[in-house]
C-alpha cells in the first residue's frame, strides 16, 4: 500500500494519531493495520530499552489477531497494550511478581473481551510493580521503568509502564488500573491523560467482582481525552456477576466531550490534605489553573474537604488483607510456603502486617471508608468538581523507593507515598470518578498533573470539561527528550 504517511521504515506521522485517529486511517484504506502494527514495533524495539515500559511482547499474538480479523470497533486495528495484570488467554501475566514469571493464563478477563471487541490489536503487557502496590514501577523481576521526561525519574505506578509507553508515543492508549491512583499518578509523572472511571463501571470478571474492596477498577491512559471516553464506551457496563453497578450512563461519553460544560462551581485547593508542604511549582501550577477556570467562565473557590477518617488507614486495611489473600492462593497453588525470592519483601511485609488485622479491624476499615464516602458526598453538593495536585512532590527517583528494603525502612514507605500522592486515594474509597489532566511544567521541565474529581457516576460532566481544558491548553504536541 502507497500512501504519503508510509516513510521509508514506518509512518512518520503516526505519533501524531490518537487511537481513534488511527482507526479512521484503518478503516479508510489511508493505512494498512499490518503497517500501523509495524510501526508500533518498530517504536517499541527503538524507544523501549531506553524506558523498560514494554515487558512483555507479544508479536506474534499481534500478527495472528490481524490474520484472523479484528471487530470493527471504534479501535479497530489499533496498536494496544495490556498492564502485566490482567489475563489475556494462552499468555503470561506476572503481576510483577518473581514467582509469576511462567505463569501463563488460560482464558482472557471480561475486560480484556471488550478491549478486544473494541477492535484493538494486543501486542504486549506493560510493567507494574509487584501486584500494582506502590506508586512507582521497578520490579526485581523486569527492572526499572524510567520516565521519558527524565530518566532519572520513575514513570509513577501502578501503571507506570502504560503511561511511559504512551507518553513516548509507543502507542496512543493502552490499558492501566486504578486502585489507589494508579492510573492518575502516572498521567501526572507522564504528561499525560487519565481517567479512573466511578466504580463498578468497568467489569472486574470473572474470576472476582471487585478489586481490593471495591477500590480498583480499569480503564486507560491516553494521549487525548476522546480516546479515552471512546474507550470507556467501549468497556463499561455490569456483567451478570457485578455485585453492584454504576449509575446507568445518560449518553456516550464520546458526545459528550462534544457537549459544553457549563458554568460549573469549582472547589480548589493547592495544599496536601495532610497538611504538609507541597512543591511550589505545582501549588503554582494548581492557583494558574483555577484562574484558567475562571477566565472560562466557572466559578471557583478555594475550598477542600475535611475528612473524618485517614484514608491511609483505611487503605493499610483492605489493601492490605487483599495482598495476604494473593500470597496466600500463591502459597495454595505452589503448596509451600513463599519466601523473598517468590514476592519482594514489601509485598511479604504488607502480607505479614495484615495477618496481625482481625476481621473486626476490616469492618472498622470499612465503615471507615463508609464516613469517608458519606463525607465527599456531602462535600460535593456544593460543588460540581474539586480542582488538586494530583502530585504534590515531582516522581520519585529511580531507587528512591527500594521494595526489597529491610523491614525499618519499609516503614518510611507510607510516609513517602502520603508526600507524592496524598489526594488521590480518597476517590479510590469513595468510588467517585476522578481525571488527570497535563496543564501545567515544572521549572525542570517536567509535567504537572492537575486532578480533577467529580460526584458519584457523573464522569459526564468531566469529560465536558477536560475536552474544554484539552482545546484550551493542549498538550498533545509537547514530547518527552526520550520519544519515538
Amino acid at each position: 500500500m502507497t500512501n504519503s504517511l508510509v516513510d521509508g521504515p514506518g509512518l512518520h506521522e503516526y505519533g501524531q494519531f490518537d487511537g481513534l485517529g488511527l482507526a479512521e486511517l484503518i478503516r479508510s484504506r489511508q493505512v494498512s493495520a499490518e503497517e500501523v502494527l509495524n510501526e508500533a514495533l518498530r517504536r517499541t524495539e527503538s524507544i523501549d530499552p531506553q524506558i523498560n515500559a514494554v515487558v512483555i511482547k507479544h508479536y506474534d499474538y499481534a500478527r495472528q489477531q490481524l490474520q484472523t480479523g479484528y471487530p470493527n470497533g471504534p479501535f479497530c486495528g489499533v496498536p494496544f497494550l495490556l498492564k502485566d495484570i490482567d489475563f489475556l488467554a494462552g499468555t503470561r501475566t506476572t503481576f510483577g511478581a518473581s514467582l509469576l514469571q511462567n505463569n501463563i493464563v488460560d482464558h482472557d478477563s471480561t475486560l480484556v473481551k471488550r478491549f478486544r471487541d473494541s477492535g484493538v490489536v494486543i501486542f504486549g503487557k506493560t510493567a507494574t510493580p509487584e501486584l500494582g502496590i506502590v506508586p512507582t514501577t521497578e520490579t526485581r523481576l523486569f527492572g526499572p521503568t524510567r520516565n521519558p521526561w527524565d530518566l532519572s525519574r520513575s514513570s509513577g505506578g501502578s501503571s507506570g509502564g502504560a503511561a511511559a509507553a504512551v507518553a513516548a508515543r509507543i502507542l496512543p492508549v493502552a490499558h492501566a488500573t486504578d486502585g489507589g491512583g494508579s492510573i492518575r499518578i502516572p498521567a501526572a509523572a507522564c504528561g499525560i491523560f487519565g481517567l479512573k472511571p466511578t466504580r463498578a463501571r468497568t467489569p472486574a470478571g470473572p474470576d472476582r467482582g471487585e478489586g481490593w474492596g471495591g477500590f480498583s477498577c480499569g480503564h486507560v491512559v491516553s494521549i487525548s481525552v476522546r480516546d479515552s471516553a471512546a474507550m470507556l464506551d467501549a468497556i463499561e457496563g455490569p456483567e451478570p456477576t457485578s455485585p453492584y453497578v454504576a449509575p446507568p450512563v445518560e449518553r456516550p461519553y464520546l458526545q459528550e466531550i462534544r457537549r459544553e460544560p457549563g458554568r460549573l462551581r469549582v472547589a480548589f485547593t493547592d495544599r496536601s490534605p495532610y497538611g504538609e508542604e507541597i512543591d511550589p511549582d505545582i501549588s503554582t501550577a494548581v492557583r494558574d489553573v483555577a484562574t484558567l477556570l475562571e477566565r472560562l467562565g466557572h466559578d471557583v473557590v478555594e475550598r477542600a474537604p475535611v475528612l473524618p477518617v485517614d484514608p491511609t488507614e483505611i487503605m493499610t486495611v483492605i489493601v492490605g488483607a487483599s495482598v495476604a489473600f494473593t500470597v496466600r492462593l500463591a502459597e495454595r497453588q505452589w503448596r509451600r510456603a513463599v519466601t523473598e525470592h517468590d514476592f519482594e519483601r514489601m509485598t511479604l511485609g504488607i502480607a505479614g502486617g495484615a495477618q496481625r488485622v482481625t476481621a473486626a479491624d476490616y469492618l472498622s476499615a470499612q465503615a471507615g471508608a463508609f464516613q469517608i464516602t458519606r463525607s465527599l458526598a456531602s462535600f460535593f453538593t456544593t460543588c460540581d468538581v474539586f480542582l488538586s495536585p494530583t502530585l504534590c512532590s515531582p516522581p520519585l527517583r529511580i531507587g528512591e523507593l527500594n521494595t526489597m528494603a529491610n523491614e525499618r525502612d519499609l516503614m518510611a514507605v507510607r510516609g513517602m507515598m502520603r508526600r507524592l500522592c496524598p489526594g488521590t486515594s480518597m476517590f479510590n474509597i469513595s468510588g467517585q470518578p476522578a481525571m488527570s489532566v497535563p496543564l501545567g511544567w515544572s521549572a525542570e521541565g517536567l509535567p504537572l498533573g492537575m486532578m480533577f474529581a467529580a460526584r458519584f457516576g457523573d464522569e459526564a460532566t468531566l469529560f465536558r470539561l477536560a475536552a474544554q481544558l484539552e482545546a484550551e491548553r493542549p498538550w498533545k504536541h509537547r514530547r518527552p527528550p526520550v520519544c519515538a
